[in-house]
């Protein structure tokens, strides 16, 4: 029986509105955002600016505690107009909800790094056009292997994403020779110290020919020799009956190149993750090297950390966490300064939440 009724007109309020364009580049909202963004907020914009796009599981797997609190929190950001959104259509189910870079996202970065919006190379509508790129799966593919390790290490110890770099960073640094779908290094404790691998990832969909994808070795080859470190590439492959195919395709074309040593490969495959972790990444022993003479070899497979024992003549990376002004990967310097169409790479640790009596649902 209901003893308390409510008027109904108590019920007809409105909900909260999105602020309009004009209204998100004015000094009134900077202004409001000024007082409620979060330094984790600021940390996700400079990730949507970098990586294009990332879905809700991926961006709290990325910064958050829970699947509510992400949806929370993004919603304020949708609403404030930082973020934009769009839910791309699919034949069974509904896919996530997937976020962009917003104007007032853009504006806040820009003045972060003492720059116009403008020079930022950012507009609203391209930022928006990767709901219509056929490369939206590929896109969010490879965002979902970096988010998913910065996951597991986010709830481990010693264990750490330390770079993580974006398809069109990559492009800027090496694009002359070869374009590698993301660029990363793992961080773990080993034996009391600490160990680090480097990679370049190549993101394989099941879609192009694998001759297309074995014969980008030959540029890696070339990159190896213009700046003289052997930087081993990672295959992630959809399922273990693609990955099969992928290393005989890519065994015939790295046993033709002049130094097969300089272009250290392994491939994995999706469904070899467990399900059942608590947080199954690509950092699981799910690598298999390649060699030429042999690549139907059966194992050992290799954890990411462990990559390094399978070539004992691969040199360690670099300690530094920046990138350097001649974009090579192994020998990273000084941290990048801001500069038009161009922002240093955000870290991939994420920053801990700080309490804020205005941000609901955030811990």
């Amino acid at each position: 029986m209901i003893t308390t009724t409510t008027r109904q007109h108590n019920l007809r309020s409105h909900l909260p509105g999105r602020h309009t364009a004009r209204a998100a580049s004015s000094v009134e909202h900077q202004a409001m955002l000024a007082a409620r963004l979060t330094t984790r907020d600021k940390w996700l914009l400079a990730l949507l600016y970098e990586h294009r796009v990332l879905t809700t599981p991926q961006i709290q797997d990325a910064a958050f505690p829970s699947g509510r609190s992400a949806r929370q929190r993004v919603l304020d950001l949708y609403l404030w107009r930082a973020v934009s959104r769009f839910q791309p259509f699919r034949q069974l189910g509904s896919a996530p909800m997937h976020y962009v870079l917003g104007p007032a996202g853009a504006a806040v970065l820009a003045a972060e790094h003492g720059l116009e919006v403008k020079e930022l190379g950012y507009r609203h509508d391209r930022a928006m056009a990767i709901a219509h790129n056929q490369r939206l799966a590929h896109t969010v593919g490879v965002n979902d292997v970096f988010t998913s390790l910065i996951a597991r290490a986010r709830h481990s110890t010693g264990e750490a994403v330390v770079a993580w770099w974006s398809e069109s960073r990559c492009a800027r640094h090496f694009g002359d020779l070869v374009i590698p779908d993301g660029y990363g290094r793992w961080r773990t404790r080993h034996r009391g110290g600490t160990r680090e691998v480097e990679w370049f990832l190549e993101f394989d969909t099941g879609t192009e020919s694998l001759t297309k994808v074995s014969r980008k070795l030959a540029s890696y080859a070339r990159l190896a020799e213009s700046t003289g470190i052997a930087t081993p590439v990672l295959v992630w492959l959809p399922t273990t009956r693609r990955e099969a195919g992928a290393r005989t395709a890519l065994a015939r074309v790295h046993a033709d190149l002049d130094n097969p040593r300089a272009v250290p490969v392994a491939t994995a495959a999706a469904d070899l993750l467990d399900p059942a972790t608590a947080h199954p990444s690509p950092a699981e022993a799910v690598w298999l090297p390649l060699t030429s003479a042999r690549a139907d070899r059966a194992g050992p497979r290799y954890s990411l950390a462990d990559l390094a024992d399978a070539w004992p003549s691969l040199a360690p990376p670099a300690s530094a966490d920046g990138e350097d002004g001649d974009g090579e990967a192994g020998d990273v310097g000084e941290a990048a300064v801001a500069s038009p169409y161009r922002l240093p790479p955000p870290s991939p640790i994420p920053p801990r939440a700080t309490p804020n009596r205005d941000v609901r649902g955030e811990h």
